[in-house]
């Protein structure tokens, strides 16, 4: 667990989505309550906000609830799925430095009524996630071709939406459409996490490998998030995503056999029948 876990706590849901993510994508389960509170103790999470943060993502359409007998237990829906199954690519897939980048943008001009904050609000979110970053007003950018019908799916946005995908020209170049993003913000991200996880030791007290799982786990996604995959050949030489992504490649394999077997003692679960 980073000593400095207090000041850089991820949220409830961020961690319950890796939760989720880690013991139940792909296994058609349903994990009971008191398994999850009990697992969310070991990193500083209080019964009440356990139970608050499943009743909301329940809310959200992320969880649903399945009972038996006096036990409710807590599966992840369709979206959900698709959510973290899209979180797991970035983690184990795509990796963390742009290397194959083919010199391409895509590019989303939207123009949304004044009156829709939410609907905005969500667009800008998905288009975050999507790697994209604000050029202008209501034109966004991303490195290389991204599939913006995918990523907007479910808004009914579509129709205010203009995307278009292609190359750069004289007198516009690569580095005048990086000055979109955060750069130093984002090296900052990846130095913090280094900072913070670079001296681990699997004895730190007051802990187990269950919680430095899910707290590993969690701050690395959340970084991932804001990372729009920038091509590397436009990165400064000592770019700092690849060390952190070896360190955290090595962490989650040191702690995953002892995180497993705590969590078949600690987890209930049931199955539940595969999608139709």
């Amino acid at each position: 667990m980073p000593a400095d876990q207090d000041a850089a706590a991820p949220r409830p849901q961020s961690l319950m989505l890796s939760f989720f993510g880690i013991h139940a994508l792909g296994r058609d389960v349903a994990l009971a309550s008191a398994g999850v509170i009990d697992a969310f103790a070991r990193v500083q999470v209080s019964e009440e906000a356990v139970r608050s943060t499943l009743t909301r993502m329940v809310n959200r359409g992320l969880l649903a609830r399945h009972r038996r007998g006096r036990r409710m237990y807590f599966g992840l829906t369709e979206r959900a799925t698709t959510v973290l199954t899209d979180g797991q690519d970035r983690i184990w897939r795509t990796g963390a430095v742009n290397r194959e980048w083919d010199g391409s943008w895509t590019l989303v001009g939207f123009s949304l009524p004044e009156a829709w904050r939410r609907e905005r609000h969500d667009l800008r979110s998905r288009l975050v996630w999507g790697g994209f970053a604000p050029l202008q007003s209501g034109l966004w950018t991303a490195p290389g071709e991204v599939d913006v019908a995918a990523l907007v799916d479910g808004l009914d946005l579509e129709g205010h939406l203009r995307v278009f995908h292609g190359r750069a020209v004289a007198p516009t170049d690569a580095a005048d459409l990086l000055a979109a993003f955060d750069v130093p913000a984002i090296a900052a991200g990846y130095g913090a996490f280094l900072d913070r996880w670079g001296g681990t030791a699997p004895g730190t007290p007051g802990t187990d490998d269950l919680a430095r799982e899910l707290l590993l786990h969690t701050d690395w996604l959340d970084l991932v998030r804001g990372d729009p995959h920038l091509p590397a050949e436009h990165l400064p030489a000592d770019w700092p995503a690849e060390a952190a992504e070896q360190l955290f490649r090595t962490l989650a394999h040191l702690y995953q056999p002892g995180a497993t077997a705590i969590a078949a003692r600690i987890l209930d679960r049931i199955e539940l029948p595969p999608p139709a």
